[in-house]
C-alpha cells in the first residue's frame, strides 16, 4: 500500500496563476527526504498508519484510569470538536462565534452596529451596541452572569425563547470556546449605565467583575488573543473575514457592520450595510455574469407564518432570485443566517415550488403543448442565482456543523410562500415570465443534447479508449482505494510518465493541448469535447449537472482514489492545471470535496554536483531566482560563480559553473523517467497538494469571475496582483 506522506491538506484557490505552496526544504535530494522532511512548518501531513504493527501493551484499567474534565478543559483537549479544526478554519471561527452573538442581538431588534477590529498583534476587538451581556448574580451559580456566560459549557438565553424570539446559537457553546481557547481575553458591558469588565485565561477567571466607568449606551466589547499553543497559526485573513462579515449583513438588511484592519501602516477599513439585503446579495452573486434586460431587477418574495400558528411551527421567509444566461446555477440557502450548504427542508420547498410555478404558468399560457413533457427542476434552475433565508424559533439541524436544516415544517412554509409570491409575480409580468420559461425551454434542449453526449461517452469501452494513440496507460490493480491516475500535459512527459509508473497502482492520461474553459461553454459542447470524454471514461464516476448535482455521478464508481494533475512548471502547465480544476469543479465538485483530486509539485531545478542531482522545488513565496540562489549557498557552493557555459543542450537550459551545473526543468519532459518518477510520482518522496475548498460561496465567484466570459475581472485581477509577476516563468 503506498504510503500516504503526500496527502498535504492545502486550500488551492483557484485562480490562473496559482503556485504550488510549502514544498520540502530546497536543498533536500528526492532520494533522502523523510516523514519528517515532509512535515513542513504550517502544513497538515496525514499519514495513513492502516498497515502498522498493532503491539499489546499491557495496562491497568480502573478507576484511577477515568478522567473527569472539568470547566472548560474538554475544549482545550479536543478543540476540533467545537471549531471543526485547529487550522486557519478553526482561527476565524472564534471571530464568528462572537460576531454571531452580536447577530442574534440584532435579530431580535437591539443592535444595528457591529464593529470588529484586527488588531497589530492579530487580536481581535468584537463591539456590538446590542443589551448586553447579563452582569447581574446568577441565581443557580451565585456569581455574576457574565462569568456564567463565559466560564460554563451550555450557558446561553437561547435554549428557550423568552429573551431570543430567533438565534442561531443553540448550544451555549459560542463564547465560552473563544474564552476556553484564548491565551487572554477582556469582556466589557454597558449595561444598566455602567461599563462592567472582567479578564480570562484559557478559560479561568483572572480578574473578577469590576465597575470601571459610567456609560448612557449598551453592548458588549470581546477582545481575545487566540492562544498559540492551541492553533497553528494565530495570523488572521483578511479577505477570509471580508466575505464572512459581508455575507452577514446582506442576510440583515440595514445591518451596519464594520471591518478595521490595523495591522497595515494606514488602517484598511470596509463597511458594510445592505437597504435591500438579500436583494443586494443576488445582484452581487450575479455580478460578473450577463443578466438579460428581462431580468435586471431580482423578484423577491417573503412571507410569514400564520400569527395563530403554535410557536413551534412559525416562521418567517424570505427569497430572492434573479437569472442570468449562463448555464450554472447558484442558490445558497440560510437558516437564522446559518450557512446551510447542504440545504435542507426550506430549500426542498423553494425547488419544488419554483418548478411547479414555472410549468403551470408555462402550461396556462400554453407555451408548453400537451405533448410536451414538463420542464424539469435542472431546466428551471439553469442560469439561477438565488438566496433563501428563513427565520424560526427552533430550527432542528441535521449535525453539529448545521449543514443542513432539519425541520419539516419549513418545507411546506416555503413552498406556499414562494408559490403564492412567484405565481403573483409571473402574472403581473408577463414579459420576464415568458423569458424564464424560454430560458427553461432552452436548458431542456441542451440537457437532452448533453445527455445524448454522455450516453455515447458510456458507450465507448475503457478499451477502446485506452487504444487511441497517447490515451490511458491503465494499471493492474482494480482496487480504488490503492490506484491513482496521473493527468499529464503532453505526450513527451506522458511517455516519462508511463516508464517511470508503478505499473500496478499508477494510471496515466496524457493530454493534448489545452482542454476547453467549461466555464464559458454549454454542457452540450463541453461533453462533445474527446478529451473532456476520456477524463469521464477514465474516471468512470459519471458527472453531475453544470449545478453540481444530477446527472449520472456516483463516486463510488470512481476507478481511482486519487486523481493527480501533473503539469509543467510554467505558465502554459499552470493555465492547464486551472482549466483541469474548473472541469472537477463544475462537473465533478464532489471527487474534490471527498479529497481524491491532488496537483503533483516537480521540481523548478536540478543542481548537479559531481554525480548528485539536488532538486529544488517551488514555495510559494519566493521567485525562483531566491530559491536556487538558497539552495545553492545552503550546498556550500558560491552562487555568483560566472557561467562557463549557459547554452542550450538537447533543448535543456542548462548553466554550468564552477563545481556544479544547474538545470531549469521547463517541461516535465525534460527529465528522464527515472528522475520523473523520484521526484514527483514515487510515493514515498514526492509532493502532493490535495485540492480542497473552503468557502463555496468565494470559490464559486474566483471560477465565475476568473475562467468566465466577461474580460473586466481578469483585467482587474491582474492589475491588483501584478506584484506577483516576478512568480512567473513565461
Amino acid at each position: 500500500m503506498a504510503n500516504d506522506n503526500d496527502k498535504k491538506s492545502i486550500d488551492l484557490t483557484l485562480t490562473p496563476d496559482d503556485q504550488p505552496e510549502a514544498a520540502p526544504a530546497p536543498q533536500q535530494e528526492a532520494e533522502d527526504l523523510t516523514d519528517k522532511d515532509l512535515d513542513t512548518t504550517g502544513v497538515e501531513i496525514h499519514t495513513d498508519e492502516s498497515s502498522a504493527e498493532v503491539t499489546a501493551v499491557e495496562a491497568d484499567y480502573g478507576a484511577e484510569q477515568i478522567q473527569i474534565l472539568e470547566g472548560l478543559e474538554a475544549v482545550r483537549m479536543r478543540p476540533g470538536m467545537y471549531i471543526g479544526s485547529t487550522s486557519e478554519r478553526g482561527l476565524h471561527h472564534l471571530v464568528y462565534e462572537i460576531v454571531d452573538n452580536a447577530i442574534d442581538e440584532a435579530l431580535a431588534g437591539y443592535c444595528d452596529h457591529i464593529d470588529v477590529t484586527i488588531h497589530k498583534d492579530n487580536s481581535i476587538t468584537v463591539v456590538d451596541n446590542g443589551r448586553g451581556i447579563p452582569v447581574d448574580e446568577h441565581p443557580v451559580k451565585k456569581i455574576p452572569t457574565l462569568e456564567v456566560v463565559m466560564t460554563i459549557l451550555h450557558a446561553g438565553g437561547k435554549f428557550d425563547n423568552s429573551a431570543y424570539k430567533v438565534s442561531g446559537g443553540l448550544h451555549g457553546v459560542g463564547i465560552s470556546v473563544v474564552n476556553a481557547l484564548s491565551k487572554r481575553v477582556v469582556v466589557q458591558v454597558r449595561r444598566d449605565g455602567n461599563t462592567y469588565e472582567m479578564e480570562f485565561s484559557r478559560g479561568k477567571t483572572v480578574k473578577k467583575m469590576e465597575v470601571v466607568g459610567t456609560s448612557d449606551s449598551t453592548g458588549t466589547t470581546v477582545t481575545f488573543w487566540p492562544d498559540d499553543e492551541i492553533f497553528e497559526t494565530c495570523i488572521y485573513d483578511f479577505d477570509t473575514l471580508h466575505n464572512r462579515l459581508q455575507e452577514t449583513a446582506f442576510l440583515n438588511k440595514n445591518l451596519k457592520i464594520v471591518l478595521t484592519d490595523e495591522r497595515e501602516a494606514t488602517p484598511h477599513v470596509e463597511e458594510f450595510c445592505y437597504e435591500g439585503g438579500i436583494i443586494d446579495f443576488v445582484k452581487f452573486l450575479n455580478e460578473g455574469k450577463d443578466v438579460p434586460e428581462a431580468f435586471k431587477e431580482p423578484i423577491y418574495i417573503e412571507g410569514k407564518s400564520d400569527p395563530d400558528a403554535p410557536v413551534a411551527k412559525m416562521g418567517e421567509v424570505e427569497v430572492s432570485l434573479q437569472w442570468n444566461s449562463g448555464y450554472g446555477e447558484n442558490v445558497m440557502s440560510f437558516a437564522n443566517d446559518i450557512y446551510t450548504p447542504e440545504g435542507g427542508m426550506h430549500l426542498e420547498g423553494f425547488r419544488t415550488a419554483l418548478t411547479r410555478v414555472i410549468n403551470d404558468y408555462a402550461r396556462k399560457q400554453n407555451l408548453l403543448k400537451e405533448k410536451d413533457a414538463n420542464l424539469t427542476g435542472d431546466d428551471v434552475r439553469e442560469g439561477l442565482s438565488a438566496v433563501i433565508s428563513v427565520k424560526l424559533p427552533d430550527p432542528q439541524f441535521e449535525g453539529q456543523t448545521k449543514a443542513k436544516l432539519g425541520s419539516s415544517y419549513m418545507r411546506a412554509l416555503t413552498l406556499k410562500i414562494v408559490t403564492d409570491g412567484l405565481a403573483d409575480y409571473l402574472e403581473e409580468h408577463p414579459k420576464p415570465a415568458r423569458e424564464i420559461v424560454k430560458k427553461a425551454q432552452q436548458a431542456c434542449k441542451a440537457r437532452n443534447a448533453a445527455r445524448k453526449a454522455r450516453e455515447a461517452t458510456r458507450r465507448k469501452s475503457l478499451l477502446e479508449t485506452a487504444s487511441l494513440p497517447g490515451k490511458l496507460a491503465d494499471c493492474s490493480v482494480r482496487d480504488a482505494e490503492l490506484t491513482e491516475l496521473f493527468i499529464v500535459e503532453g505526450d513527451s512527459a506522458g511517455g516519462s510518465a508511463k516508464d517511470g509508473r508503478r505499473r500496478d497502482i499508477q494510471a496515466i492520461l496524457p493530454l493534448r493541448g489545452k482542454i476547453l474553459n467549461v466555464e464559458r461553454v454549454g454542457d452540450h459542447r463541453a461533453f462533445s469535447s474527446d478529451t473532456i470524454q476520456s477524463l469521464i471514461t477514465a474516471i468512470g464516476c459519471g458527472v453531475t449537472t453544470s449545478a453540481g448535482d444530477g446527472g449520472d455521478f456516483d463516486i463510488t464508481k470512481a476507478r481511482y482514489h486519487k486523481i493527480i494533475i501533473m503539469t509543467d512548471a510554467d505558465v502554459d502547465g499552470a493555465h492547464i492545471r486551472i482549466l483541469l480544476l474548473t472541469f472537477f469543479y463544475k462537473y465533478m465538485r464532489p471527487l474534490i470535496d471527498a479529497g481524491y483530486v491532488y496537483v503533483a509539485c516537480p521540481p523548478i531545478f536540478g543542481i548537479k554536483v559531481r554525480n548528485k542531482i539536488h532538486y529544488v522545488y517551488p514555495n510559494g513565496r519566493q521567485p525562483e531566482d531566491e530559491i536556487l540562489r538558497d539552495t545553492i549557498q545552503s550546498l556550500g557552493l558560491n552562487p555568483d560563480d560566472n557561467d562557463e557555459d549557459g547554452k542550450a543542450k538537447d533543448g535543456k537550459i542548462t548553466k554550468k559553473r564552477k563545481g556544479y551545473t544547474v538545470q531549469r526543468y521547463k517541461g516535465l519532459g525534460e527529465m528522464d523517467p527515472k528522475q520523473l518518477a523520484s521526484t514527483t510520482m514515487d510515493p514515498k518522496t514526492r509532493i502532493l497538494q490535495r485540492v480542497s475548498i473552503e468557502d463555496a460561496v468565494v470559490a464559486d465567484r474566483a471560477v465565475r469571475e476568473l475562467m468566465g466570459s466577461e474580460v473586466g475581472y481578469r483585467r482587474e485581477y491582474i492589475e491588483k496582483h501584478a506584484h506577483d509577476a516576478r512568480f512567473l516563468d513565461a
